[in-house]
């Protein structure tokens, strides 16, 4: 993401582990950026755009999967959460600099990130937000 030209985050279950949350199981990383770099990054790792959504609760204008490393990465841009109220739009306003290895990876502040998983309001991320809101 080095050459990302939008503010991009990592959310989700490896954005509580970057914040130093233990326990936590981490399946994959979530991507969230501009469709623009989105295109441009599934474009330069060679991801084509999925066809369709791995759940019925998520919905993104573009969405790619990247295989290739050791944890699959979700690239997500227009990323929406069905919700009681509609299709709510999930873009963090706040950017934590968390350092690894020799890169920088960008993660919404705590207490957004919980906010945000609440309303995932799935039962592994009540879960987390636990974990992420009682450890420093």
């Amino acid at each position: 993401m080095h050459d990302a030209r939008d503010p991009w985050w990592v959310i989700s279950s490896a954005a509580v582990a970057l914040h130093g949350v233990v326990p936590i199981t981490v399946a994959d990383v979530d991507l969230v950026t501009s469709v623009e770099d989105a295109r441009r990054v599934m474009a330069r790792l060679g991801v084509g755009p999925a066809k369709e959504s791995a759940s019925l609760m998520f919905r993104s204008t573009v969405f790619g999967q990247w295989k290739a490393p050791p944890l699959m990465v979700e690239i997500m841009a227009g990323f929406h959460v069905a919700t009681s109220a509609g299709w709510t739009e999930v873009l963090p306003r706040t950017r934590v600099p968390i350092g690894v290895e020799e890169a920088t990876i960008y993660v919404p502040r705590r207490d957004e990130l919980a906010e945000m998983l609440r309303l995932f309001g799935r039962p592994k991320d009540d879960e987390r937000i636990r974990l992420l809101t009682t450890q420093p």
